[in-house]
């Protein structure tokens, strides 16, 4: 592999060369990072609130950076660039949609997201730094990372076409023009390859902008596009600690987020494996895996404090990059997140996103969580799907997973005191498909009979 590389993992390419590859990694990552705050706007009540949005956008990326630098200096020393993970998306929404939350600002709601993230970010430094991880992989084969992560995807469909369906001429352009450059013009070239998601936007963000101000789009318009804010928006905001306000900690959010830290945590271990290889870098030995899921948690815990309203994770796609321009060197990730840290501090850039019409955000949604679910389902690659065990585990927790949550959101549990906290645990988990599908394929995958073989287990370590 080094042999086809043009830098390896510790060659160092002058800086006129590493300067504009690091910003190709920042592109690269782009796309999925800013779309979380997007994705949270609504639940979180931001939507009418630009300015407190293009804020939270900064945060994201700023956190970014910082964690980048960590990961690639510190831990596990791969050319990783680290950022948001949708992972946290369901559990995130599932707590600020409990009772108690509902009518709160969106300081509160954040507040109670940084408390689960933070206290998530202890267990994750633990299972890390510990060693525990390869211990916990022995139970989680592919039957039980399957229904997880294509649950990520799934549970977030009530996002997609309805935001884009506000006016389908804006979300119908964005949808088309991602497939049509991620699969269609892909081979065509590098370009549409590795940026078809910022691409789409740009256009169908440029088209509402002219329907805009030749006035066939007006205020209140679905896909009206106001740089209001981007005139208002401080030059400079250097994200703090503890913005929001202190974290608010409750057991049941806790536990719900946990659910994510596990997706997450499994997903960073096969990006361990996949980086180093392209980049040149030696196969990840345990401590290796450690020390990078130590400091993912790390990551989690300034994240929690910063209060993104999410965590941080390791980028397949970034992964990709490197493969693509066969520059695997730790310098060029490192630049890339000097640009992370330098935009985030840029108040004007953060609000210039909050200009993005709904349509093509939903748009963005309906391609971005059907490749979510999709990466999910790939893990079933490795299990023998005409085993009728494996079947029913899939099929069970699927269903588990997308119809518990509508129950218990129709009809939460309320437990007298002094139980009420159990209830709320209760109805947190519940509400989060990730979770229940997580729960109920790894009970059944373990208690049920079945072979290695069978059961995908070979073929994944393998």
């Amino acid at each position: 592999m080094k042999e086809r590389l043009l830098y390896s993992i510790d060659d160092l390419p002058p800086w006129l060369e590493a300067v504009p590859l690091g910003f190709q990694h920042y592109l690269t990552m782009f796309g999925s990072t800013v779309a979380i705050p997007l994705i949270l706007s609504g639940p979180l009540g931001l939507s009418e609130r630009p300015t407190e949005l293009g804020w939270l956008i900064g945060t994201m990326f700023f956190v970014s950076g910082i964690t980048t630098l960590l990961q690639t200096t510190w831990g596990n020393r791969l050319p990783l660039v680290q950022g948001g993970t949708f992972s946290f998306l369901t559990p995130a929404i599932a707590i600020v949609s409990m009772a108690a939350l509902a009518e709160e600002g969106f300081e509160v709601k954040l507040q109670h997201i940084q408390g689960a993230v933070i206290s998530g970010a202890l267990f994750e430094v633990a299972i890390g730094y510990s060693g525990l991880m390869g211990k916990l992989l022995r139970f989680v084969g592919p039957i039980t990372i399957a229904p997880t992560i294509a649950l990520v995807g799934l549970a977030l469909f009530e996002l997609g076409a309805p935001e884009a369906g506000k006016h389908w001429g804006i979300g119908g352009l964005t949808i088309g023009l991602i497939v049509l450059f991620s699969q269609y013009l892909r081979a065509r070239s590098r370009l549409f390859e590795l940026f078809p998601i910022l691409l789409a936007i740009g256009i169908a963000w440029g088209t509402a902008s002219l329907f805009t101000l030749w006035g066939v789009f007006g205020e209140g318009h679905p896909a009206y596009v106001s740089f209001e804010n981007v005139r208002q928006a401080p030059w400079l905001r250097v994200p703090y600690p503890f913005q929001w306000g202190w974290p608010s900690f409750g057991v049941a959010a806790t536990v719900g987020m946990l659910a994510g830290y596990v997706a997450s945590m499994v997903e960073s271990v096969g990006d361990y494996y996949a980086c180093a290889r392209l980049s040149g870098a030696p196969r990840p030995t345990p401590s290796t895996v450690s020390r990078g899921i130590g400091m993912e948690g790390v990551g989690c815990l300034i994240a929690g404090m910063f209060g993104t309203g999410n965590g941080t994770t390791s980028y397949s796609e970034n992964i990709g990059a490197i493969g693509l321009t066969r520059v695997g060197s730790r310098r060029v990730v490192q630049a890339g997140a000097a640009f992370m840290l330098v935009l985030g501090a840029f108040g004007k850039f953060g609000a210039l996103f909050t200009s993005i019409p709904q349509p093509i955000v939903g748009g963005m949604y309906c391609a971005m969580f059907g490749m979510v679910a999709a990466v999910g389902l790939s893990n079933l690659q490795f299990v023998n799907l005409n085993s009728a065990r494996n079947l029913f585990i899939l099929g069970f927790a699927f269903f588990m997973g997308l119809s518990l949550p509508r129950y218990f959101i129709a009809s939460p549990l309320a437990f007298d005191a002094p139980w009420g906290f159990a209830a709320d645990i209760m109805n947190t988990l519940g509400r989060t498909g990730m979770a229940v599908a997580a729960a109920v394929a790894l009970f059944l995958d373990n208690t049920v009979p079945g072979t290695d073989e069978e059961r995908g287990l070979t073929a994944w370590v393998d």
